[in-house]
């Protein structure tokens, strides 16, 4: 979510808004640390931090905050059983903070930070109940939420990440499970760049995620595509899937090459790259069929939602990998 950009817009039609956040978490919780809703006066909001009665209860608390106009930050410790009688057993802190139209050069100013790929960290002092200026820095932060105590006992420092981390996919070819895939990836984390030599195949309207790339020789774009990449090769041409398969294994840099197809497309493939020169250790990094095969309907909507259980379970694996090994994911 483009946190900022939202609060951007409250504050210009609203004139405040409050910014509620996922500040730590233990045991079951319905979100993660750093999942954020935008509130309004109204009790109209953007985000979730999982439903339920600790989100009903954030928003009632946020837009009654917001209503007086006072800027202002709170924390607020909740025991999920106990106090909202949920049955996740967890407790999570929540961090509250009104935001009103004095900061509006700020939240403009994060939200242009936003439209970049990447996370970036800010790092600002909490005084007085009040969290001012927001300063960006470029140490990325470990935590996307971080309280720590100032060293003269009257202030406090908050260490934050915004942004969105998003997987590049290289999705080759529009027809018609293409269109599906990209509405189905349209709220996840990726960052769409969508091939084809034909233009009038791509729809005039596409997700926000989504960038259309219309060039005759599709499989050379792979040339530009980082390291960290997924590959996916669905066009009208099983040339054309085998040309972009090859280069993209050839490369040995993407962490994800698959087209689509079936167990006997495979078969054919795996020869015919073989004779190209691919080894059978390259080769066995392909992934095909696609998606999850547990699915036999073959209506390209079916298709692309498997295809995206697929993509995200490799990104979010990919993630963890990272994570455990101390780089950072995504770069």
């Amino acid at each position: 979510m483009k946190v900022w950009g939202h609060i951007a817009n409250c504050l210009k039609n609203s004139g405040a808004c409050a910014l509620v956040t996922v500040a730590e978490t233990g045991g079951s919780t319905p979100r993660e640390t750093g999942a954020r809703m935008v509130v309004r006066p109204d009790g109209s909001f953007f985000g979730t931090i999982g439903g339920g009665t600790l989100e009903f209860e954030a928003i009632r608390k946020a837009a009654k905050a917001a209503a007086t106009s006072q800027a202002g930050f709170e924390m607020m410790t909740v025991s999920l059983g106990p106090d909202l009688g949920q049955c996740c057993g967890g407790r999570a802190k929540i961090a509250l903070e009104v935001l009103t139209g004095e900061h509006l050069r700020q939240a403009e100013r994060l939200a242009e930070a936003e439209q970049n790929a990447g996370p970036f960290t800010t790092r600002s002092e909490i005084k007085g109940g009040m969290v001012l200026s927001r300063n960006l820095v470029e140490d990325t932060a470990t935590s996307h939420f971080e309280l720590i105590n100032g060293s003269d006992g009257k202030s406090d420092i908050l260490i934050e990440q915004f942004g969105e981390i998003r997987r590049p996919l290289f999705l080759f070819g529009a027809g018609h499970v293409g269109k599906a895939l990209v509405l189905a990836l349209a709220p996840l984390p990726f960052s769409i760049f969508w091939i084809d030599s034909r233009a009038d195949q791509f729809p005039g309207a596409v997700p926000a995620n989504v960038t259309k790339i219309c060039v005759p020789d599709p499989a050379a774009v792979l040339e530009d595509a980082p390291e960290n990449a997924f590959v996916l090769a669905m066009t009208h041409s099983h040339a054309l899937d085998e040309d972009i398969m090859a280069r993209a294994l050839l490369a040995q840099k993407f962490e994800y090459c698959g087209v689509i197809g079936s167990k006997t497309k495979r078969t054919r493939f795996l020869k015919r790259l073989k004779s190209r020169g691919l080894s059978d250790t390259v080769l066995s990094t392909m992934v095909c069929p696609i998606g999850m095969t547990a699915i036999k309907s073959k209506q390209p909507a079916a298709i692309a939602a498997g295809i995206a259980v697929e993509l995200l379970t490799r990104d979010e694996a990919r993630y963890q990998q990272a994570a455990a090994s101390g780089r950072l994911a995504h770069q």
